[in-house]
Formats: structure tokens, sequence, C-alpha cells
């Protein structure tokens, strides 16, 4: 795991636009602000080895009441493992697990998954194919009488918006309905956490971005603590709560998606999450200079004096750059590639000093391969930095 230390980073979003619809939490830390009586779930020091291979080390974070929280990593970072462990499927080999006021994995206790307060929904959905719609939620309410049963299967398939659907079996549904009908599933015992396994991976791009906002409604409605597992930016950034960024079995950074995107505590966590160039520069006098130029230092977030003369990296975001042309006596590099993204284009910038950096333009301002070009920065928010 990288174990460069951000000096600085980026501003966090504090308008009530932003964040109408997140709990707050000023602290961004793994524990979770508020009172310890308002977590629903615990983890402290979790750690999961296979054989000699550590899959999870010292993970700690708490989970409050009513959250959406993501683990979000790459592919073999020990996300999914983690997921395991909450669920009982894994025994940690370090750490505790605590579940409400039940410690369900450490001191010498395991308790097994049937025995744990928590609902699945698994990359597949796993629904009975025999069974209707209905008999699938159903399911797990076989501990409530015929009409407590009947009762809670109506509130969930109104709540899914599934009314007309309760007679049909899994092949007569769609991807999207699918889903649906797993997370009422899920729901219907009322777990204490919900826990999401990769919940979109098997659906279409059109139909997965569309389900997210739904099943953050229907999460929302039910008032249920769900934590989910995923690889997908875009997907961690826009349903959740707070976001924990994982790498290499260790959590790099948890907060709101606002403060983890534009105030990243690693290098590692800010080219994860986005496209990001790192200019290298040099802080003197109250300036940086990089290959673009010298700018003021107070560009920086959290920049002092006590750090003059120090190298460092500044990250930049392709909407922090501009790019006009230039002669090539003046330019800052050339245009070595471009990359079409629907409304924009992305254009690759190699420096004079050899560094690559990427900005963002319109289709009106088009530029050609090899066309020499000067770089102004238009960023209208402190950047992040990190020593080198």
């Amino acid at each position: 795991m990288a174990s460069t230390e951000p000096v600085g980073t980026t501003r966090s979003v504090e308008s009530d636009d932003a964040t109408s619809e997140r709990p707050r939490d000023d602290s961004d830390d793994r524990r979770s602000a508020g009172d310890d009586a308002d977590h629903v779930l615990s983890l402290s020091d979790v750690t999961k080895a296979f054989g000699q291979e550590t899959a999870v080390e010292d993970v700690s974070l708490d989970v409050r009441s009513g959250e959406l929280l993501t683990f979000l990593g790459p592919s073999g970072c020990g996300k999914t493992t983690t997921l395991r462990t909450i669920a009982g499927l894994e025994e940690p080999t370090e750490g505790h697990i605590t579940l409400g006021d039940e410690v369900v994995a450490g001191d010498g206790s395991f308790v097994p998954p049937e025995r744990r307060d928590v609902g699945i929904v698994f990359q597949n959905f796993a629904l009975f194919p025999h069974l209707t719609v209905r008999e699938n939620i159903a399911f797990g309410l076989s501990d409530a009488d015929a009409a407590e049963s009947e009762a809670r299967v109506d509130e969930l398939l109104e709540l899914v918006e599934m009314t007309d659907h309760g007679e049909k079996t899994p092949d007569q549904l769609s991807g999207g309905q699918k889903q649906r009908v797993a997370l009422a599933r899920s729901l219907a015992p009322e777990p204490e956490v919900l826990l999401l396994d990769e919940p979109f991976s098997n659906l279409d791009v059109r139909l997965r971005v569309e389900m997210r906002e739904e099943v953050r409604r229907i999460l929302k409605e039910a008032g249920v603590t769900a934590v989910s597992v995923t690889h997908d930016q875009e997907e961690a950034l826009s349903i959740s709560d707070r976001v924990a960024v994982m790498n290499d079995g260790q959590i790099e950074q948890v907060g709101r998606p606002e403060s983890v995107f534009e105030r990243p505590e690693s290098k590692f966590v800010a080219s994860f999450l986005g496209r990001a160039s790192f200019l290298e520069g040099e802080l003197r006098d109250g300036k940086v200079d990089t290959g673009i130029g010298r700018f003021d230092a107070v560009t920086l977030e959290g920049y002092d004096t006590v750090y003059d003369g120090a190298p460092v990296d500044v990250l930049v975001r392709p909407d922090d750059l501009r790019a006009t042309p230039a002669s090539p006596e003046l330019a800052d590099g050339v245009v070595t590639s471009r990359q079409y993204v629907g409304p924009s284009f992305v254009y690759r910038v190699e420096l004079d000093s050899g560094e690559a950096v990427h900005c963002l333009h319109n289709h009106v301002e088009e530029f050609d391969l090899d066309e020499p070009v000067s770089l102004e920065l238009t960023a209208d928010h402190p950047l992040a930095w990190y020593p080198r």
C-alpha cells in the first residue's frame, strides 16, 4: 500500500444541496460521528489471513443506524472478504466484529451466519426459480403466521414497486425486476444490517445507472442500515452516505463521497476515484514551480511556509486545466491523444518536462494530435498535494 501521506487536501463540499440526502459526518473518520449507541455495526482491528496470505489487515470502522456505507476498491483489495466476515461466511483471524450489542466475532466467540441478524443480496440475486415473486419474498418469513407474512409481502411489493408482478416467476422478470425482488426478500425479516455484494454488476450499463437511484430510494425508505461492496467508483459515489476506499487489504480513507473525491488522503485514492494527473513541483517563497508554470502556493490546500523547499506532487483533474493553442516556443507541451467521452473530449498533453496531464474540452474547442498548446490552471478550489 502506498505509504505517502498528504500535506494538504482539497476542500470539502458543505453546501446543503450537496449533502441534503446524506447524514453529516464532519469527522470524515472511519469511526463515524455520533454516539456509540447509534452504531449498528463495528469492526475493530479485523484481520483475515488465508494461510500466509493476508487478505484483510487491521480494518476498523463503525456503521451507524440507517447509513449506507460502501467498501470500494480494485479486485483483490479485500473488500469482499471484509463483507464475508461481517456476514459470518468467514471467521476473522484477529479482531472483533460487533453487531448491535452482540460480539459476533472475536474474544473466542463466533456467531454463525444463520444466527446473525443480517440480510444478503448476492451478485446473481439467487432467487428460487420455481417460486413466484411473492413466495420468494416470503421465504425468510417462516416465523410469521400467514396473515403477517402476507401483509409484509404486500408492504415490500409496494416498496419495490412490484405490486403487479407477485405471481410471476423469476424467468418472467427483467434484470432490474429481479434485483428489486432480491432486495425485498432480504428486507422481509427486517435485518439489522443488509449486505450487498456487487449489487449492480449483472446489469447492463443503462439499467445499472437507473437502479442505483432506485436501490438507494428503497434502502432509505426502508430505513435499513446497509453495507455494499463494489469496484465501480461512480456507483459508490452515487449511492453511498460514506465510502471506505480499500487497497491491499487496508482502508486508505473513509468519508462522505464528496470529501473522499475532493480531499483524497493518498495518491492511490486520488487515482482510483477518477482520472488524475500529478504535476511535479517545488514550493518556494509562497509559490509552487511546476511544468506548466509558477503559481501561488495558496492554491494548495493547507499550504504553510514551513514546507518551502519541499518537492511535491500536485493533483490536477481534467476539469482543472484548460489548453489553448500556442506556438512551439511558448507551448507547455503537445497533444498526444484525445478520447471522445460524449459531450466532451479528454486530451492528453505531454509536457516539455516529460510529464503528462489531461484536460477536458467541449466539441467546439478541438485540438489536433501533435498540436502545441499552453496550459492554464483553472481550478476554482484548493488542490490536493503530496510530498515526494
